[in-house]
């Protein structure tokens, strides 16, 4: 179950998920499959090679990539979460979900 997100910015994650941009959208999510979990960034690209490849340069395996047309994307939880979006310069995520 995800919340804590506005439905435009879900709207600016498909755009630039269809684009061929990668996008990253953090929010609240309860899972009974990952105790302890509370968020979720999901990375979005709808060009495979390029979310394949971001994966693998962020030591991440592109396996785990969800392909669900139209936007396939990749779950970022944990302190792998963090660390990403450190890297990507995505503070206000940090911030705003208490990361």
């Amino acid at each position: 179950m995800a919340f804590g997100i506005r439905r435009e910015e879900l709207v600016r994650w498909k755009e630039a998920v269809s684009r061929g941009e990668l996008a990253f959208l953090t929010h609240y999510w309860l899972d009974d499959r990952f105790p302890g979990i509370s968020t979720v960034t999901k990375v979005g690209c709808s060009d495979l090679v390029r979310l394949s490849d971001w994966c693998v340069r962020n030591g991440l395996n592109p396996a785990y990539i969800h392909h669900r047309p139209p936007y396939p994307h990749f779950d970022l939880i944990g302190p792998k979460q963090r660390d990403v979006l450190e890297r990507q310069g995505l503070h206000d995520h940090i911030a705003r979900f208490k990361l």
